[in-house]
């Protein structure tokens, strides 16, 4: 059941944590490939390696297209779906609320912390792999009681620092200078790598490609390498919520060219990075490079200055999830505010005056619910840190904690939550859909001809809307579809499940909306309503689920077969 007594308290305590900085379409751009371009991008070699070159280029742009489309996804439903355009729906884990109530909820917050926590402490496994060795000129895997000491002082001088900041949108110019460095990087070794000796030791480069078009048998590995680079939904809702004057169209080009840098980035440096070592790519591939090399130690400093400047983007995320979780979404603990974090001194015009006070029509609004010198946000950011890096200074190999992060986290918050999302929002067109195709066939197996009275909008055809009418034709739909015989691609076709999952979001939507609009007023701009969905887009999300689910359970089984047999080889 959902929690229909929630909305009101869900919209002001989302309130409490929406940016008080706005950032531009370059600044949301910047921190979106921020986010995407960490640790991940050293790992697509390794990735490269598990899943075989030719394989591995397809699965990157793969995994690129579907994550644009899963931001537009979430985004357009959240900001601007009929339904929902009116509605504080200003977070992944809200806007999964609404279809799949608490369950919803919870499982998107669970796996934005295993996204965030992975990404994280793949971070500081780079920062005790990289400073040591370009600094000191220690081989990978010696010195690390030195290394561990390094990692501690330089973590604590740098990353705490920038990850107290309250908003995402404070991290724009640092966010720039950090995909600067990633491009410089790629350059690098894009030019150092010994990529003609090495492709000369195996037959030459015509051999290698030829070699390389057969499947690994550790491909899903290499998916779970590339899922955790790629994966952004878990920061989608940060930086959308920071960009000025959010539209679809604006939002649309903060994607399509965050994932259009990224995706170049990724592929240069993982086939150059792989060509190089082939084999003996580790999963940091800076480790392949032997430890006095000059080039691949200025390579050194630019990731750890990279990783420095981008571990406060994931420290937001698992921030974010702790206060959704323990304070219902009041990070600033508001004066004024009650035992459960709900303040009532907020307004929407509020501006920053420094880190601990907001103003509001002459009101200040104080950050408090610490102790001593750490309010609420300080205090959860430092216990971020330290549940970082402990398992940081015990675990050295990089590659492991990267694939099982994509695998587990990244397939449920990049493909399984947001193709459910879809199908829950729009339930309500589905068992339309699901209906009247299920109608038709029955009255041709009858003899009877085909007509129906609700059809889904065509594809193309943007002026068709959602209305009452689709909320009465999907119920009728829905107990007719379960009440009679269907055909065999029915079953084939998995629609025995999408049916339950329109039918579950489209109850719970209508309960939770129903309570909501009781404290929504406003009218809905027709210019930016979302067209309604169609036959394609739920074909995608069909795709979307499927898909994930494959990459998670295939991921997790060859991830634990590979460590627990040792396997340091890839045979084809």
């Amino acid at each position: 059941m959902v929690d229909t007594h929630a909305a009101d308290d869900d919209r002001t305590t989302t309130k409490l944590s929406l940016p008080k900085k706005k950032s531009s379409i370059l600044g949301a751009s910047s921190n979106l490939v921020n986010s995407i371009v960490g640790a991940g991008i050293i790992g697509i070699p390794y990735a490269m390696r598990m899943s075989g070159l030719w394989a591995g280029i397809f699965l990157l742009i793969l995994v690129s297209a579907l994550t644009d489309k899963s931001l537009r996804i979430l985004i357009e439903q959240a900001s601007f779906h009929p339904k929902l355009c009116n509605l504080p729906v200003y977070t992944f884990e809200e806007l999964a609320s609404y279809p799949f109530g608490k369950f919803g909820y919870r499982f998107i917050l669970a796996n934005m912390f295993i996204m965030a926590y992975g990404a994280m402490v793949a971070y500081l496994l780079i920062i005790k792999d990289t400073i040591p060795t370009a600094i000191l000129g220690y081989d990978h895997g010696t010195h690390m009681l030195e290394r561990n000491l390094i990692l501690v002082v330089t973590s604590m001088i740098i990353m705490v620092p920038l990850s107290m900041q309250r908003d995402m949108a404070s991290l724009s110019l640092t966010s720039a200078f950090s995909v600067s460095a990633d491009i410089v990087l790629v350059i690098f070794i894009a030019a150092f790598a010994p990529i003609r000796e090495t492709v000369s030791n195996n037959a030459g480069i015509g051999q290698v490609l030829k070699n390389e078009i057969g499947i690994h048998s550790t491909l899903f590995i290499g998916l779970g390498v590339l899922s955790t680079a790629m994966a952004c939904q878990h920061s989608a809702f940060i930086v959308a919520n920071s960009l000025e004057n959010k539209t679809r169209q604006r939002w649309q080009r903060v994607t399509n060219q965050s994932i259009a840098l990224s995706a170049i980035l990724c592929l240069i440096l993982g086939v150059c990075g792989y060509l190089g070592f082939l084999e003996l790519t580790e999963g940091d591939v800076l480790n392949s490079f032997p430890a006095g090399s000059e080039v691949a130690n200025i390579s050194r400093l630019l990731l750890a200055f990279t990783m420095f400047l981008t571990y406060p983007m994931e420290s937001f995320v698992a921030r974010h999830v702790l206060v959704m979780l323990i304070y219902d979404g009041d990070m600033d603990a508001a004066s004024g505010s009650n035992s459960s974090g709900v303040g009532s001194t907020w307004e929407d015009n509020a501006v920053e005056f420094d880190g601990n006070a907001t103003a509001s029509g002459g009101v200040v609004v104080v950050e408090g619910g610490g102790v001593l010198c750490l309010n609420r946000r300080r205090i959860l950011t430092a216990l971020v840190y330290l549940m970082t890096i402990l398992p940081a200074l015990l675990v050295n190999d990089i590659g492991p904690v990267l694939s099982l992060t994509g695998a587990i986290g990244g397939s449920c918050i990049s493909y399984i939550g947001p193709g459910l999302v879809y199908l829950g929002v729009n339930g309500d067109e589905l068992l339309c859909f699901i209906g009247n195709w299920v109608d038709r066939w029955r009255r041709a197996k009858k003899g009877h001809t085909t007509t129906t009275n609700v059809d889904l909008p065509v594809d193309g055809n943007a002026t068709l809307r959602m209305s009452n009418s689709y909320e009465v034709s999907a119920v009728t739909s829905y107990e007719s579809i379960t009440s009679g015989s269907k055909p065999m691609l029915y079953y084939l076709g998995l629609f025995p499940l999408w049916t339950y999952i329109a039918h579950k979001g489209a109850t719970n939507m209508r309960m939770k909306i129903s309570a909501a609009n009781t404290n929504v007023s406003g009218g809905i701009d027709e210019t930016k309503i979302l067209p309604g969905a169609t036959r394609w887009d739920f074909a995608v999300c069909f795709f979307f689920i499927l898909f994930g689910v494959v990459a998670m359970v295939a991921g997790v089984y060859t991830n634990m077969y590979f460590q627990l047999n040792n396997l340091n080889k890839v045979s084809p």
